[in-house]
């Protein structure tokens, strides 16, 4: 692919230096598509209750829309059997039991944050970065960018933005010693963009993704939506030879789930922050759409803490270094070959650690 010759050859050893787990506080910046769900709002704060670990520099918005899941899950529930179909049957069956009619955009997104355009949902997510600083008592506004309002349709044409642009000049001031670590918890589309403006910052930064499933889990589309946005920015996160911690959703992340129980006992009434942590669980967007209508028994993935926890405490999420895999344009891994650079991708996560140190820090503030 012509457009790779572009990026610098980074030699084995320089990929083991900066790959390295970190140690001490690590300069850092943090792109979120914030307001898609709720685990970017528990993983921000979390990240902004450890700045004795992590130096932020800025939090960039980045773009989200369900408007592609959603069509995809009308078109199953139109086929009603067969291959389109299957993957969507149990979700599909609870919403007919909960009385939801799929083809009522207020019926699935009543808070009108799901059925958003990229745009949309970008501003949306820059407003909720400013909204849980506020409650934090911090002032965000000089550290926060607006991102891409769109997804990438050509490596030809990358999206200039104020979060791409500040990405750019915070990564020319970085060196291979003390890297630039890039916490991406969404659609890559901002740091796809800065890499295709700017190829040399690759010798600079490390970027960690949380994504599918391992990469060794092959033969089957991976069903994740900070992949599926914009493939074309989570291809070049594996073919530009970035330096980059890929951190598995399924099932490695997915170890992350969190009760209302336990959100009643340790995060609400821990400030303005734990009452609207606590608000987003028991008001929980997804809830409608994925055919819930009750809080009995169930838990949800708060996914995003898992690219902290690493540059926090590597411990907490171990990590392996292995060959970056080729990323399909029809999200499916494939193997890679002796020529490909290597990655550091994670295994497993401490879970219990992880909260008890969020929940302390929340309690301590």
């Amino acid at each position: 692919m012509s457009h790779l010759n572009r990026f610098p050859q980074l030699s084995r050893e320089e990929y083991e230096w900066l790959l390295r787990p970190p140690t001490g506080p690590v300069r850092c910046v943090i792109d979120t598509d914030t307001r898609n769900e709720i685990d970017d709002q528990f993983a921000l704060a979390w990240a902004l209750l450890s700045q004795d670990r992590l130096n932020i520099e800025a939090i960039y918005a980045a773009p989200y829309s369900f408007r592609k899941r959603v069509a995809e899950l009308r078109q199953a529930n139109a086929a009603t059997a067969g291959e389109q179909a299957r993957p969507y049957a149990a979700q599909l069956n609870r919403l007919k039991q909960c009385g939801i009619d799929l083809d009522d955009d207020r019926q699935i997104d009543p808070q009108g944050t799901l059925l958003v355009s990229p745009a949309a949902g970008m501003e949306l997510s820059y407003q909720e970065i400013l909204r849980v600083g506020e409650l934090m008592g911090i002032d965000l506004a000089d550290q926060t960018y607006r991102g891409s309002a769109g997804y990438l349709d050509s490596y030809d044409q990358p999206i200039h933005s104020p979060a791409v642009d500040h990405l750019i000049e915070t990564a020319k001031t970085a060196s291979p010693d003390a890297p630039l670590h890039i916490a991406v918890i969404g659609a890559p589309t901002n740091i796809a963009s800065a890499l295709l403006l700017a190829p040399e910052i690759i010798s600079k930064i490390v970027v960690s993704w949380t994504a599918g499933y391992p990469t060794w889990v092959q033969g089957i589309p991976q069903p994740s939506f900070n992949m599926e946005q914009c493939m074309l920015s989570s291809q070049l996160l594996f073919d530009s030879g970035v330096p980059l911690v890929y951190l598995p959703g399924f099932h490695v992340g997915a170890q992350l789930r969190l009760s209302l129980p336990e959100v009643e006992t340790w995060v609400k009434g821990r400030g303005a922050i734990g009452d609207y942590l606590h608000w987003l669980f028991t008001h929980n967007p997804h809830y409608r759409l994925q055919g819930f209508d009750d809080d009995f028994g169930r838990s949800w993935v708060i996914w995003d803490l898992i690219n902290f926890a690493w540059l926090i405490n590597p411990a907490w999420a171990p990590t392996v270094m292995r060959p970056a895999p080729y990323l399909t344009a029809d999200r499916q891994w494939q193997a890679a070959d002796r020529r490909r650079h290597p990655i550091r991708e994670g295994l497993d996560i401490q879970r219990d650690a992880i909260f008890r140190d969020f929940f302390r820090k929340l309690d301590a503030r």
